[in-house]
């Protein structure tokens, strides 16, 4: 699901503030990784958004479903009720 952005075409700056834990271990992650706090920093980002957009863009074909008026059928729930409660 998730690519790697090894190389970006232009880049900005950003600044975010960590508190002292998280900057501590994104420090050993950088060391550890041989990768600098900024890529690591960009990496986990667009992990992020590319989680989030999927979740987002998820829930409003549900809703758009939903007001369709298309949902499961009382058997199709009970299907799935009775396979996770057993």
């Amino acid at each position: 699901m998730y690519t790697m952005y090894t190389r970006m075409a232009s880049t900005s700056i950003v600044t975010v503030r960590l508190d002292e834990d998280l900057k501590r271990r994104l420090e050993a992650l950088a060391q550890g990784s041989k990768r600098s706090r900024s890529f690591l920093a960009a990496e986990a980002i667009a992990q992020y958004l590319e989680r989030e957009a999927w979740q987002i863009e998820e829930t409003q074909k549900a809703l758009q479903e939903a007001d369709a008026g298309d949902f499961a059928t009382d058997a199709e729930a009970d299907a799935v009720f009775s396979k996770w409660s057993e």
